[in-house]
């Protein structure tokens, strides 16, 4: 039998994640203070297994094992017994460092600590905990079960035992894993934010409607999804939370949040999430 993984929040990121595992053969425990999370996510995770199944990309029978793999828990104590845990909470550098203390008292001396962090540095993370060569980051994609990418971050204490390990499971769940240093953002987010931000300027200013200059990034650059449309799905609170790291860690002007993404943010218009965001979802 796979070890057991444990992945650290419920939500977007963090039920596509367990999706993932358990679909790959992994026991999951998948843990959050939340009850109603943690029903919502199973929810989710089986809506989302009947779209592969209609879409022919798992078969029908996958469906109740993967299910039946997942363990529900509030309390960072059931990851006792993981011998990985994927950290992914809120991008918040307070609360995960908090997590990773608490993670880093309850799990085993051999098992790493990974995080799905988006921007922030893997090294803090690490400084966090008594074991840094075992904490690298891996950053999935969204929505998980369907992207392929992920960036296996490594702080500046993680050891080459370490990164072969996550590189190899990413290998063994279907994803690439793409090795990148730990800066701020990485690569995805270091390119993807300031075209989101870039976009909602010539929403704020006017330059275009956010239909229009999302068509232009999809028929114009070939995207299949434009710009305001996705950070509706990543969140704008997300989005503004990482350029904040940006600019706070690169010290560059060319990443302050843009205006309107704060006001969005402020009125709760925070995506799909809330169901509204640079557009309305019913």
């Amino acid at each position: 039998m796979a070890d057991r993984v444990a992945v650290v929040g419920a939500g977007q990121m963090g039920n596509g994640i367990a999706h993932t595992f358990a679909l790959s053969g992994f026991p999951v425990t998948l843990i959050d203070v939340s009850t109603d999370a943690l029903a919502k996510a199973r929810s989710t995770i089986a809506g989302n297994l009947d779209r592969q199944i209609k879409k022919g990309a798992i078969e029908a029978g996958a469906k109740e094992p993967a299910l039946a793999r997942i363990t529900d828990a509030t309390g960072v104590s059931a990851a006792s017994d993981a011998a990985l845990v994927i950290e992914a909470a809120s991008e918040d550098p307070a609360l995960k460092f908090r997590l990773f203390a608490a993670l880093d008292e309850v799990v085993g001396p051999h098992a790493i600590l990974a995080t799905n962090t988006s921007s922030i540095s893997i090294t803090t993370i690490a400084g966090r905990t008594r074991r840094p060569q075992r904490v690298i980051g891996m950053h999935f994609m969204n929505p998980v079960p369907m992207m392929a990418l992920v960036e296996v971050i490594r702080g500046l204490a993680t050891s080459d035992a370490t990164t072969a390990t996550v590189t190899a499971i990413a290998k063994q769940i279907g994803k690439t894993p793409v090795e990148v240093n730990d800066y701020p953002g990485f690569v995805a987010n270091r390119i993807l934010m300031p075209m989101i931000n870039e976009a909602a300027y010539c929403v704020m200013e006017g330059v275009a409607t956010p239909e229009a200059i999302d068509t232009v990034m999809r028929l114009g650059m070939n995207h299949p999804l434009g710009p305001l449309a996705l950070a509706d799905l990543i969140g704008l609170d997300t989005c503004v939370a990482i350029l904040d790291v940006l600019q706070s860690g690169l010290g560059d002007p060319k990443y302050r949040a843009c205006p309107l993404l704060r006001k969005y943010v402020a009125a709760g218009w925070l995506g799909r999430k809330s169901r509204r965001g640079f557009y309305p979802y019913d």
